[in-house]
């Protein structure tokens, strides 16, 4: 299901193709979020254009709104939502930690209350894996335990010997036809743990591996540490996947370390606060010095916004509230995302990975606000 197709001398990172029934997924690849079944403020055919290849559903979310009845009735989750390419869903364990105000871990799973009307909910391996299989996503993930930040070590232990309990049961449970299943490494920034977990997930076998506990407050370093703690245990000949991560920087560098996949709500999530991702740095849209500029968002860019409107337009559009100015700002980050690892595989295929590791990394300063549009283009004029 996995194949392997070079490693870059310069790196750990590898150029890869993961065959899925609903098609093949080239790796390195970002997958966008559709937790409710869709991508916010985005429709099937721009994310399409665009070349999405893959995207998330969310286990828990789902199951509460509109219920499995409905997608089920409907022929499944891809009919339900008009999406006929490969979906990712997400087990709902890392939503039950986060969002549940009242929670009482058990043996099998986790009691807690519905965020939505405080009813009272179980999740389990058996739950989780029984909802994706309904929901006939393509790739599912097995219910882990994910803690926060800043956890003691007996807490980062006692997650870890449950995560790996969970995974059998998950290991055990009926799939969809042609469902892969994705085991989750957990133990926070501890290497020990980290190797105990992967090892033990490989032990058991599944079709590919994630890397969890990530993105979940730590500093940047620490989440750097702990993929590279954890991706040397994993097999060669089956993808990797680092959950919820991350910056086009830290994407760049996770691809460095060897991580396939990846998952963000950063591009439509910014983009609603009126900032855009740009290979420099972050831009905020709103900015003064954009009131009349007529140029895009970056200059280079063939997104649909950046072909079409002005960086005026769209400051107008977010000052004004119309809903048109964070779609664009959604298109614009959301290609600049799909573009980017588009360009890393070009790179990886090409043996120049290094290279523009080394250039991009440089380059882009996180949250670089006062960048403008023609700052920008005299810096893609100096690169060509």
């Amino acid at each position: 299901m996995f194949e392997l197709l070079k490693k870059d001398t310069s790196s750990r990172a590898r150029l890869g193709k993961l065959t899925t029934p609903r098609g093949v997924i080239d790796t390195p690849v970002f997958m966008p979020v559709g937790t409710q079944g869709s991508v916010k403020a985005l429709d099937p055919r721009e994310l399409i254009e665009m070349g999405t290849q893959v995207m998330l559903g969310n286990t828990y979310h789902l199951s509460l709104r509109p219920g499995m009845e409905i997608i089920e009735g409907a022929g499944g989750l891809h009919r339900f939502i008009n999406w006929p390419h490969p979906i990712l869903t997400d087990s709902g364990g890392f939503q039950v930690f986060s969002l549940a105000k009242i929670r009482k871990i058990k043996p099998h799973g986790v009691e807690f209350r519905s965020h939505l009307d405080g009813s009272l909910l179980f999740l389990g391996p058996k739950e989780a894996m029984s909802i994706q299989t309904r929901l006939g996503s393509d790739i599912a993930m097995v219910f882990d335990e994910c803690p926060p930040h800043g956890c003691t070590p007996k807490d980062a232990r006692n997650a870890v010997e449950r995560t790996i309990r969970w995974a059998q049961e998950c290991r055990e449970q009926p799939r969809a036809n042609g469902q892969m299943v994705f085991g989750i490494v957990q133990g926070s920034c501890d290497p020990k743990l980290r190797e105990e977990c992967a090892k033990a997930l490989v032990k058991l076998g599944f079709d590919g591996y994630a890397i969890g506990g990530v993105s979940v407050g730590e500093p940047e370093a620490e989440m750097m540490k702990a993929v590279e703690y954890t991706e040397p245990h994993l097999p060669e000949d089956q993808p990797r996947y680092a959950m919820g991560l991350g910056t086009p920087a830290q994407l760049v560098e996770l691809v460095a370390r060897g991580v396939d996949m990846f998952d963000c709500v950063l591009p439509t999530r910014v983009a609603r606060n009126g900032t855009a991702f740009t290979t420099k740095g972050t831009v905020s849209i709103k900015a003064g010095f954009n009131k009349a500029d007529p140029l895009p968002i970056e200059p280079g860019c063939d997104c649909y916004a950046c072909r079409n409107f002005s960086r005026a337009y769209l400051r107008h559009l977010l000052n004004v509230g119309e809903i048109l100015g964070l779609r664009m700002l959604s298109v614009h980050n959301s290609h600049m995302y799909t573009r980017l690892m588009q360009d890393i595989r070009a790179h990886l295929a090409a043996g120049t990975f290094g290279e523009f590791r080394r250039e991009f990394v440089a380059g882009y300063v996180p949250s670089r606000r006062v960048l403008s549009a023609r700052l920008l283009s005299k810096s893609a004029e100096e690169e060509r």
